[in-house]
């Protein structure tokens, strides 16, 4: 599903128009970003939880010539499914 899909699902569930629907799930994705930015969860009660993971900083090989290479520490997104979105999949 894309974002446009899924703009035309959110209209038409909450009978809005599209251009509100989009700018709705603008401001979702954009909340969600900021808080994790500033290392806070986003829990969304039955859907799941947002967080931010921390990668060390590890060695790793180049795989076209075999060099040692050092990857650097960094931060990553994660999305854990709650309870109620794993039994609605099955």
């Amino acid at each position: 599903m894309t974002k446009v899909e899924l703009t035309d699902v959110v209209a038409a569930g909450a009978g809005i128009s599209k251009a509100a629907a989009a700018k709705a799930i603008d401001s979702m994705i954009e909340g969600i970003t900021k808080a994790l930015k500033k290392g806070d969860k986003v829990t969304l009660v039955g859907f799941g939880t947002f967080s931010v993971s921390k990668r060390k900083a590890r060695k790793g090989r180049n795989p076209r010539t075999g060099e040692a290479i050092k990857i650097p520490a960094a931060k990553t997104p994660k999305f854990s499914g709650g309870k109620a979105l794993k039994q609605a999949i099955k």
